[in-house]
Parts: structure tokens; C-alpha cells; sequence
């Protein structure tokens, strides 16, 4: 996995949008934003903004720092949980 936090990012965004079980058009939908560029920032093509992530994470239900968060990371603390 690249390490480019775009491509971090998009792949963080990807991992909670499916979740929900969700198309790129209706995080769009709900975001106010273009599906195209939400698939841009999906694949780490678009530098995206504070602004953006704030209405992504808000059409998601989250907080934007669930967005910042590594891929995985909530399998992760699950983890290190059980482990302490």
C-alpha cells in the first residue's frame, strides 16, 4: 500500500463508504460534492480540502478524524485492546 496520505485517505473514505454499503454517488449525493471527484479522492488523485473532508465525514455520520485514521485502524485498537 502507498504510503502518499492521499492515497491513505482515499482508501480510509473508500473503507467507510462501503461500510455503510454505500455508491460513490450517494456519499456524493450526500456530501455536495461530484461523484467524480470522490472517486478522485478514492484513487489519491485529488489533494483534498479541510472543507471537503468536513462534508464527507458529515455525510458519513463521523467525526473527521475517523477519516484521518490509518486504514484498518479500528481492527488495529481492537486489537491492542484485547492484548492489554
Amino acid at each position: 500500500m502507498s504510503s502518499d496520505p492521499r492515497c491513505l485517505f482515499g482508501v480510509r473514505l473508500s473503507e467507510m463508504r462501503k461500510s455503510r454499503g454505500w455508491s460513490q454517488e450517494r456519499l456524493a449525493e450526500k456530501s455536495g460534492l461530484a461523484r467524480s471527484y470522490v472517486g478522485g479522492v478514492e484513487r489519491g488523485q485529488r489533494n483534498i480540502a479541510l472543507l471537503n473532508i468536513c462534508k464527507l465525514a458529515d455525510a458519513l455520520d463521523l467525526p473527521p478524524a475517523v477519516l484521518l485514521a490509518l486504514p484498518g485502524a479500528e481492527a488495529n485498537e481492537r486489537g491492542n485492546k484485547a492484548v492489554a
